[in-house]
């Protein structure tokens, strides 16, 4: 039983370790997402870091048209980086959990 608990502990501080390499690499992990005219293109990390913003000049006219572009474009390119973000994470904990009866987490 001990044995069995010993195995459990370890296998988790393995996926630990596993779960914070990959929140490290997902900060090289670049997601571009622009508006649909691409006036605005925003590129963002899988940990949600914005690395880059492009604003068409046309826009630097009419601020309250900037305003909404940016955040429609800026929450699109964060949704996609969490949607990855997740994706990611789920499956390094999935393969690292221990087989406990009953306790099927990630079905």
């Amino acid at each position: 039983m001990f044995g069995d608990l010993m195995g459990m502990m370890g296998k988790l501080k393995e996926t630990q370790k596993k779960v914070e390499e990959t929140k490290k690499r997902l900060d090289t992990v670049l997601i571009d997402e622009s508006s649909s005219d691409n006036q605005v293109k925003v590129t963002i990390t899988a940990n949600r870091h914005i690395k880059d913003i492009s604003i068409h000049e046309n826009l630097l006219q009419d601020k309250e048209q900037l305003e909404d572009y940016l955040i429609l474009t800026l929450n699109k390119a964060i949704s996609r980086a969490t949607e990855v973000h997740e994706q990611e994470i789920a499956a390094v904990a999935k393969d690292g959990m221990p087989n406990i009866p009953g306790m099927d987490l990630f079905k």
